[in-house]
This record gives structure tokens, sequence and C-alpha cells, in this order.
């Protein structure tokens, strides 16, 4: 047996003619009896007490603690009661990644989680509390998308704690819960004419913003991040090297999504849109700090400019520009008088990239060729988002021999011709 067990109420001592005696100690009747003891992995005295009567248990316990030692199970006890608001919050400050996914990796826990779960010793996770808290959830986050990434965020938190020995299993993974599901809608791609019903909508100096989007597939953030020097005009190229963020209501320039910096196929027409809007709209020059708030400064020289030639301020865009454009372009409806515009997720500037999506597989371009275009680390997840919008093989089945059958009949003399042979 790992340790030993202490008897607190008894002492053992040895009198004058060498016999082991049994006397009572100051604690004799108070407190807990028994304190089980062993000595940890890190070389530190371990201990837990126990009452009068338990000694048994004291020694099961101590049993279970060589055990896990023995399989490289073994849990820290004092590490185990760390809650899991202290272990996440030191998970969160510590997570790699780019600076928004912590800062909303943060904002989940603590809204979401922590009121429920933030208390909790990490030791103590069993699949009970995660069922119980995924059931809460649902009262107060209706989208059950939003909910799988909120529980995703625990589970990631929950997964580190095992790795770093605090926790024997991940209880988010156990069978018995039922994780939200991802619940992605089908995407459905804007028609041409939308997206230039909304383009003709917008203010003339954001005209030329819908272009880089349809026409090259970038994301908002890059769009208003576009600099002049990205932009190969001869060569046919546009580099995307960063994008304009927002991070702690301040905004920087940083790496696209990914952190990849990506080179996408300038079309003649988008590119004919840039230089007139270059020529209507001089460049502004703008300093903004690299990746985080505290970062060097960086300086740009920016398409798109906001309000008094300062950068674009996504925010104030998207509701005073943009969805007022969606309205003309019959795509939300117009708000009552003194209410604002309702949410419109599925027609944000996002709508323009699906669109570029639908144009290349539309016109036969492959998935890993889109997959750069767009920015995207996986091919694969280029796939599974734009499946359903790739011809079909049934419809390229009939193509072929229908093509087959007209190239026939353009060679066909007749039955006669047939017989004769």
């Amino acid at each position: 047996m790992a340790g030993h067990i202490q008897d607190r109420w008894y002492r053992t001592e040895t009198d004058a003619t060498g016999k082991t005696i049994r006397e009572k100690t100051d604690r004799h009747g108070t407190g807990l009896r028994y304190r089980a003891r062993y000595v940890g992995p890190d070389g530190t005295e371990k201990s837990k007490s126990f009452r009068d009567g338990q000694k048994r248990l004291a020694e099961k316990w101590l049993t279970n603690i060589e055990a896990d030692m023995s399989r490289g199970q073994y849990i820290d006890p004092k590490a185990a009661r760390t809650t899991f608001r202290q272990y996440a919050e030191k998970w969160v400050k510590n997570h790699t990644g780019e600076v928004n996914s912590r800062e909303a990796a943060e904002r989940r826990l603590r809204l979401h989680a922590y009121p429920h779960l933030g208390s909790r010793p990490i030791g103590s996770f069993k699949p009970e509390h995660i069922r119980d808290w995924i059931g809460a959830l649902e009262a107060t986050v209706p989208a059950e998308s939003h909910r799988r990434i909120i529980v995703s965020t625990v589970s990631a938190a929950l997964n580190a704690a095992v790795e770093d020995g605090l926790l024997p299993r991940n209880p988010c993974r156990a069978r018995s819960v039922t994780l939200p599901r991802p619940g992605k809608p089908r995407i459905v791609p804007w028609t041409a004419a939308q997206v230039f019903n909304v383009r003709s909508a917008l203010p003339e100096r954001f005209r030329a913003a819908i272009d880089p989007g349809a026409g090259c597939g970038l994301r908002q953030g890059e769009i208003f991040g576009l600099s002049e020097d990205e932009l190969n005009y001869e060569g046919g190229w546009v580099t995307v090297g960063q994008q304009l963020k927002r991070i702690r209501g301040k905004y920087v320039f940083a790496l696209p999504k990914g952190g990849k910096v990506r080179d996408v196929p300038l079309p003649v027409s988008v590119a004919d849109a840039l230089r007139a809007h270059s020529k209507e709209f001089e460049p502004i020059t703008v300093t903004l700090p690299w990746r985080t708030p505290d970062g060097p400064l960086v300086t740009k020289r920016l398409l798109f400019s906001g309000k008094e030639g300062l950068h674009v301020r996504v925010s104030y865009f998207n509701d005073f520009m943009w969805k007022p454009s969606l309205a003309a372009a019959g795509l939300i409806p117009e708000p009552d008088e003194g209410e604002r515009y309702a949410s419109a997720r599925e027609h944000g500037m996002h709508a323009l990239r699906h669109f570029y999506a639908s144009v290349l597989l539309d016109a036969g371009e492959n998935i890993r060729a889109l997959s750069t275009y767009l920015g995207h680390n996986d091919p694969g997840f280029t796939l599974r988002t734009y499946t359903h919008l790739m011809p079909s093989s049934e419809g390229r089945t009939r193509k072929a021999v229908d093509g087959m059958y007209q190239a026939s009949r353009l060679h066909d003399h007749g039955p006669d011709t047939a017989q004769a042979a």
C-alpha cells in the first residue's frame, strides 16, 4: 500500500521496560481521526482525513491512489480542487491562435459556462454535470449551432485539463452526452442580379467594395484592409496580405484569417472597377498597430476609406451602408419607423464569397483551387461547405450522352447506309 494511516487519537510509546503501549493523544475524541498519508510523484507528501470508524475507507483510498500511480492515471487531489473557472481562465490566456479567437473563447466561457460550471472543482466533473449544463443552455442560447460552439470551447478546456493530469477523462466526450448539432444551413448563393442590385444601392464610394468580394472571394476585413501594393494589375493577381480587424474596440492590421497570405486571380473586370474607384476616391494612408492594440505600428495605403478620410469602421458600415442597400435590393425588409434593421446574418458581406464560390464551381473550377483562393486551410472544409453547388454527376452524364448523340447524328446517313454495308 502506498503511504500509511495515521491514528490521530492514539500514539504508540515505548516504556522504560521496552514494552509498547498505546496512549490517548490530546486530540482524542475530537476532529477527524485517521489521516491517510503518501508521497506523490512530485516528491511532496499528500494526505486526506477520515472520521472515526472509517479506517477501512482510508485504506481503500490509499489502495486506489497506488493503483492510479501504477497505471499512470494519478491526479493530484490539490490540483484537482482548482475550479473550472480558475483553470479555464489560465487556459484561455495561454491559448494559441489569433487574439480574436482567444477573446471569443473568453467571452463564451464568461457568459455561458462560468455561471453554471465555474465554481466546480476541475477534478469532480462527470458527464451528468455536462448534460445538466447543456440542458440549461437551451434557455439562454436559442441557436443550436451557437450552443455547439460554446460546448466545444468548454470541451477544449476540459481536454487540456485531461492532458495536464487534472481530470481522468473529458466528460463532454461521454456517450451519454448529446452535443448540440452543427445545424449549418445549406448556403443559397446570391444571383448575379442580386449582387449588382446591392452594388448599385450602396453609396458611390463603397460600390467597388463589392467587386473584390464577388470577383475575388475576399472577406470583409480583407476588402477594407486592401492596400494599393497588393494589386498587381499587369500580372492579374491580388495578394491578400492583411485584413482590418477590431480587437477590444480598437482597429488593427493583421494577417488574414488562418494566418495565411494568399494570391488570388484578379479578373480584368474587377481590376477595372478598382482602378476607376482609385481615380474617383484617392487611396488613404492609414497607420494602425499590427495584430494587437499594443503591437508595432504599420502604415498602409488603403483603397477604401470611411468618414473623414479614416479607415472604414465596419459596424457603422454594416448598419448604415450595407443593410439599407440590402433592403433597397429586396433582400431584407425595410424596418418600421424608429426600428433598426433586422439581423441578416446570411446576407452579410460574406455572401459575396459564397457567390464567388458558386460562380467558380459552375465554371468547372476544382475544389483545391477554390479552397486556395478562399484562404481555407482544408480543401475538405471547402468541399463540405459547397458540395451542393457543384454540378451534379447526373447533369454531367446527361450532357455527355446528349453530346455523343448529337455528334452521331452529324455523321448518320440513315439506316439504308448500314444495310448496304
